[in-house]
């Protein structure tokens, strides 16, 4: 998202008459854990298309959407992603130079609001503790080592993990089945399609110009298919003739 950030990905070009296409997973993680968690809330704002920054922020603070402010919003998406990471009231505070008294007042005010999503977090953790590991969606397993540990900092890291596990690890098998169904359409139909790259929420294709419109529409279904949520799996695709 820097000036350097984008330098490097315009240094990654085509041959003529080639184009790479990028195909990005929405907000992937926030969408699985309204579906992982059931909250009817943030499935509602998923399926209603809503910006979920927004809809969040709008909730906590007790205001309409047009007076959610700048600042509102990148509280409740620091605290969005937070949430998924295990982010610490002391961790918050660092990243949105804020108090701790008043990070862990706005986390405590996010599960108030959102209270399928703390019983999840917790089902999880138990699950952990009970089992020694913790599942993804798609049944990969993760085993949990210092679950049980005395030490706040080790049991942080493990509790950490086991939520970050049971999400990132979805999302993971979820990308990974739209990789193997779109592979398996390009090698079968012989296509001169290539799939080169994935980059977290992000794969990355290279193909004559002539098939980009074409393959972006097939590509994004194939990937907003590849599992079912009860939220919408939204992707974004862009191309040209480089990475940028």
């Amino acid at each position: 998202r820097t000036e350097l950030g984008s330098r490097i990905r315009r240094a990654f070009v085509t041959e003529p008459g080639w184009a790479l296409l990028a195909a990005d997973y929405s907000q992937i993680e926030l969408r699985i854990t309204a579906h992982l968690s059931a909250d009817k809330a943030l499935i509602a704002a998923f399926q209603d298309g809503r910006d979920i920054h927004n809809f969040v922020a709008r909730q906590i603070y007790g205001v309409d959407e047009k007076d959610v402010s700048p600042e509102m919003r990148r509280m409740a998406k620091a605290v969005n992603f937070g949430i998924i990471y295990g982010q610490s009231p002391y961790g918050l505070s660092r990243q949105l130079g804020i108090s701790v008294s008043d990070a862990a007042e706005f986390i405590d005010l996010y599960f108030q609001r959102y209270r399928s999503v703390e019983d999840f977090i917790k089902a999880t953790l138990d699950q952990a503790k009970k089992n020694g590991y913790v599942t993804t969606m798609l049944g990969r397993r993760r085993y949990i080592g210092g679950i049980e540990a005395q030490s706040p900092r080790n049991l942080n890291a493990a509790e950490r993990m086991a939520v970050n596990t049971t999400i990132q690890g979805s999302a993971a098998d979820l990308i990974k089945l739209a990789m193997i169904a779109i592979d398996r359409r390009l090698m079968t139909t012989r296509s001169p399609a290539r799939m080169l790259l994935q980059i977290h929420d992000e794969l990355v294709f290279e193909m004559p110009k002539a098939m980009v419109e074409e393959e972006s529409k097939r590509i994004k279904t194939e990937m907003e298919s590849a599992m079912k949520l009860s939220v919408p799996i939204v992707v974004s695709v862009g191309s040209g003739e480089n990475w940028l």
